[in-house]
């Protein structure tokens, strides 16, 4: 009987030891398992958890005394490096989950939009993509299939991996409607006469025209202007995403005959959505455009990244052509280096 009450004793000593003894087995700060439906027990989190974690045993044990298994929904879950299984089994039996971040930067098409949200989430792309092909999915939100990714104001997100669709959307939709009626947005997108989508699509153009953050008002200006006037906005960046090609250095006459609403040589107006997803210095800098009387712009001859403007055609050929000139400089000395 001794015997026996000694054995139950050391075995409950080496099983308090190992409560609080650092279980990880992981390189690196974090690690991280998901339990899908079905999984969200202890046995399936002590399978996930296999290569990351030691005394696996003694987390079965306690996860039944401890009932996780009536607490623990699918998910996913986050790893200390240097836990315990104590901390382990309270996190499990909380349901304390990992949450998931959703960062957007420069997106271009709705695809890119479904590829983010399925890499990072439990839906899959190919079910974002539907969200994002359907009027009747996206009328909640108060935009259209055209429209849809004006929602998308480029941030950090966060959510958890299990997170249904609609709720990421009703969310990416509460922030764009905080950021439009914030430092009075709607109101200078309403005195240029255009709604903040319009905005946000004629911004796009912009973000796709220049990388200089000091000249994105300027760049603006001229497509302002050129709407004002009913004159096309010849935009080449709009050619590239008609033909959904964004590798093209050059827009020649054959990309122009492109059937799309898109094309805005031959549209006249702002194309029905955006480009891109412009950065928020890009919109500001729309909603903030200086009054000027430039209707033309062309990249400068020295390959800084920024343009030369005109209020005339005669002005903007002269620049077109030094531009021109300097490319056949460059080719010209490229093709006689290659044949040294």
């Amino acid at each position: 009987m001794k015997k026996v009450l000694l054995l139950i004793g050391l075995s409950a000593a080496v099983l308090l030891a190992t409560l609080f003894l650092p279980a990880t087995t992981f390189d690196g700060p974090k690690a991280y398992f998901i339990l899908e439906e079905g999984e969200n027990n202890t046995k399936g989190a002590t399978a996930k958890m296999e290569g990351l974690v030691r005394f696996r045993w003694a987390l079965n044990l306690m996860g039944g005394i401890l009932s996780v298994d009536s607490h623990l929904k699918p998910g996913k879950f986050e790893l200390k490096q240097g836990q315990n299984i104590l901390s382990i089994i309270r996190q499990l039996r909380n349901n304390r989950q990992a949450e998931t971040k959703l960062i957007v930067t420069k997106l271009r098409t709705k695809m890119d939009l479904a590829r983010l949200i399925g890499k990072n989430f439990k839906v899959d792309s190919t079910t974002v993509m539907q969200f994002l092909q359907s009027n009747d999915s996206l009328k909640a939100f108060g935009v259209d299939t055209n429209t849809a990714m004006t929602l998308v104001i480029p941030n950090t997100y966060s959510f958890y991996w299990n997170t249904p669709l609609h709720n990421i959307f009703k969310k990416l939709a509460a922030e764009k409607e905080t950021f439009w009626t914030s430092n009075n947005r709607k109101e200078k997108a309403a005195k240029l006469g255009y709604t903040p989508e319009q905005v946000y699509a004629l911004a796009s153009i912009v973000e796709e025209e220049t990388i200089r953050d000091d000249e994105k008002g300027n760049i603006a200006s001229v497509y302002l202007n050129r709407l004002r006037i009913g004159m096309e906005m010849g935009a080449d960046p709009t050619i590239k995403f008609a033909l959904n090609d964004f590798s093209i250095k050059r827009i020649l006459e054959k990309h122009l005959n492109v059937q799309s609403p898109y094309n805005t040589y031959r549209n006249i107006g702002l194309p029905p959505g955006p480009i891109c997803t412009p950065s928020i210095v890009t919109i500001d800098a729309t909603l903030n455009a200086p009054k000027t009387d430039y209707l033309f712009c062309c990249a400068k001859a020295d390959f800084s990244g920024y343009h030369n403007f005109a209020a005339t055609y005669e002005q903007h050929l002269k620049y077109a052509d030094e531009y021109q000139q300097e490319l056949n400089r460059i080719a010209k000395a490229k093709a006689q280096s290659a044949t040294k």
